[in-house]
């Protein structure tokens, strides 16, 4: 087990600086196998911090300063608040720290972070004063001499002082033997100066900004166009559709025609019914005259010696007898 977890160990630190994920993953792998070995979690919180997993970082090494009784990665856990938004607690961790407990690279770090951290809270000035410290223009050149003069410089920068900035730059440039700070293009660049490939660099990006400005229009042009023949087919549709109620008002129009002419049609074969019925009942109440040119009296009523009148009403005779 111990051989697998310090293979594990190595792959986390020759993957650290290119592949931060990867090592991270044979970080917890041995830690899996061999959690309650210091070592071990000190790795897992430094491949943290390189992959951008601050939570963990912050977990894992302070679990390694608890079991080592060591304070050397303050600085980290410091700088992963920062990058959680709470920059407040970087500068607790620098005012708490036990500066016996430190060596002098671990408290310059610390140092830089707790200055940033002043930054991010809006406090420049005091960031400016609290790197103002007597390793800044000690000699000779320390490991982290470049970084601290690099930080103090772009301190001043941010509050305006531009001059005394492009100095400090200068100053860090002359430090920085390994080139681990950009100090002498940020140098350059408050000359003034352009580099030929920054220029190559920057042209390249605006024929790509170029190319998807019109990428984009010809998608809008695109889009335009499906809308219009969308509103064109739309258009067509509703005239079909009126043409189609308009023939359909048409037929319902003559069918109309049709219907009201058969039924005066109706009407006056009606009319004409009632005109022959009315007729035929008027010859019916019409006295009958005697073939020798005499009115016939055998309607007439009894013992009357008159014509019974056209429509009188005659005595009812199927009563009870009078007393």
């Amino acid at each position: 087990m111990a051989e697998t977890v310090a293979r594990h160990l190595v792959a986390a630190g020759q993957l650290i600086e290119d592949a931060p994920e990867e090592a991270l993953a044979h970080a917890i792998a041995a830690r899996r196998l061999a959690s309650r070995i210091a070592a071990v979690r000190e790795a897992v919180g430094l491949t943290a911090y390189h992959a951008g997993e601050w939570q963990t970082a912050i977990a894992e090494l302070r679990t390694y300063h608890r079991m080592s009784g060591r304070q050397t990665h303050l600085a980290v856990i410091a700088d992963s608040e920062r990058a959680l938004g709470r920059p407040e607690r970087a500068v607790d961790l620098f005012r708490g720290a036990d500066r016996a407990a430190q060596d002098q690279a671990g408290a310059i770090e610390l140092l830089i972070v707790a200055a940033g951290a002043r930054a991010d809270m809006g406090q420049g000035d005091a960031a400016v004063a609290m790197l103002q410290v007597r390793e800044l223009t000690a000699e000779p050149v320390r490991p982290w001499t470049a970084r601290l003069r690099y930080a103090y410089a772009d301190a001043l920068l941010a509050v305006g002082r531009r001059d005394e900035a492009r100095e400090w730059f200068a100053r860090a440039a002359e430090a920085d033997e390994e080139s681990e700070t950009d100090a002498a293009e940020r140098l350059l660049e408050l000359d003034g100066v352009v580099l030929e490939g920054d220029e190559d660099e920057d042209d390249d990006h605006a024929d790509a900004d170029a190319d998807a400005d019109a990428d984009a229009d010809a998608d809008d042009a695109d889009e335009a166009d499906a809308e219009d023949a969308d509103a064109d087919d739309h258009y067509d549709d509703h005239e079909d559709d009126d043409e189609a109620d308009v023939e359909d008002d048409d037929e319902a129009d003559v069918e109309d025609d049709d219907l009201a002419d058969d039924e005066d049609d109706d009407l006056a074969d009606d009319e004409d019914d009632d005109r022959a019925e009315d007729d035929d009942r008027a010859e019916d109440r019409a006295e009958p005259i005697d073939p020798d040119g005499e009115p016939d009296h055998r309607d007439a009523a009894p013992g009357s010696g008159e014509p019974d009148p056209a429509g009188a009403e005659r005595p009812r005779t199927d009563g009870p007898a009078a007393p």
